[in-house]
């Protein structure tokens, strides 16, 4: 632990004066480089089983695979025929990922700040450090120095503009946007580039002639909410000033549910199979569960039908419940509940839980 930081955080999520965003560089791929230094600055591919002739989707892609038109979500096949010969592909090891970002968010909470994660890669951090672009750097430095992964670091008045400016540092470096700067530098971007708002909202927002952030900011709130929610509407348009009230909340993050899902290599025609399937996810559910210590209150199924089409079912269980085989027997009634004319490539099972105690 290098010298002038504290492994205890301020208690609490009171506002603070900064908000920092932690977000690692390509960090799946970083992570397999780091185990493969000889992968370094090849395309890497991370996903599914690691063979791009199998169906599978990418969970990660390295920076010079990027330069091709790879990206997350995107199916292996089709990124097998974006990318030269000479890429690589490899499966998914989520231990592996668990332990780098448990690395990681342990060298962010040995500054004096408070840390809310995110997820495996990002992480905010609130400070009131008088000089936040130098806790950025030291920030840069002890990651990369602990761990040997970069990262890049948004500093904002609040976490949607933190969000947004460690776009503007990518990669490796530090980016800032402020209320001072936000039309500035945000004004004319579409809206889009606003941190929860996706392709969806977007094209509503555009039938209603709001195009920009800067139109979004200045647009009637009555309207929108009137055509987007009287909840969704008026916090689109604070989004497009910049504004974000909630404090960076260190309290660790407690999943609702556990899934697990396959994808099938050849598309089954069986409803039988599926049901089988469907008892062996659930199996697993349960005992993802079962290490929660949190029984299941409701079991959903998710299948995807041929050609890429999905559907999800869902039942509230009549009690509580981490047996095994009541939660099967959950997901098996579920899948009766399906079109059975239909071809099925991909299949998961889904257990909420009750809330903590």
């Amino acid at each position: 632990m290098a010298p002038g930081r504290t492994s205890r955080p301020p208690s609490g999520g009171a506002p603070t004066r900064w908000v920092l965003h932690v977000d690692l560089d390509e960090f799946i791929a970083a992570v397999e480089v780091l185990r493969r230094p000889e992968l370094a600055g090849l395309p890497v591919v991370v996903g599914g089983r690691g063979d791009p002739t199998e169906r599978g989707v990418v969970a990660t892609a390295s920076y010079a695979a990027r330069e091709h038109g790879v990206g997350s979500g995107m199916p292996l096949r089709t990124a097998a025929r974006k990318l030269p010969e000479g890429a690589v592909f490899l499966p998914v090891d989520k231990p592996a990922y668990d332990a780098a970002s448990a690395d990681v968010m342990a060298v962010l909470r040995s500054f004096p700040v408070t840390v809310e994660v995110l997820g495996w890669d990002e992480a905010f951090v609130g400070t009131d450090d008088e000089d936040p672009d130098q806790l950025a750097q030291e920030i840069r430095e002890a990651v990369l120095e602990e761990t040997r992964l970069h990262c890049s670091v948004g500093i904002g008045d609040n976490k949607l503009q933190a969000k947004i400016a460690t776009g503007f540092g990518k990669p490796r470096g530090v980016g800032r946007l402020t209320t001072d700067t936000w039309f500035e530098a945000m004004g004319e971007r579409p809206t889009t580039a606003l941190w929860g708002i996706g392709p969806k909202t977007a094209r509503k927002l555009d039938e209603l002639g709001i195009r920009t952030v800067a139109e979004l900011a200045a647009a009637d709130t009555e309207m929108l909410a009137a055509t987007l929610g009287p909840t969704m509407g008026p916090w689109y348009r604070r989004l497009g000033r910049g504004v974000d009230s909630s404090p960076v909340d260190p309290t660790p993050w407690v999943p609702r549910a556990h899934g697990r899902e396959t994808t099938f290599q050849t598309d089954l025609t069986d409803w039988a199979e599926v049901a089988a399937e469907a008892r062996r996810l659930a199996h697993q559910v349960a005992d993802d569960i079962g290490r929660e210590g949190r029984p299941a209150v409701r079991v959903g199924v998710k299948v995807r039908y041929v050609p890429f089409e999905t559907r999800q079912r869902s039942l509230t269980l009549p009690a509580p419940t981490g047996e095994a085989e009541v939660i099967a027997d959950a997901a098996v009634e579920l899948v009766g509940r399906l079109d059975h004319e239909r071809r099925v490539r991909l299949l998961g099972v889904r257990a909420e839980m009750a809330p903590p105690a």
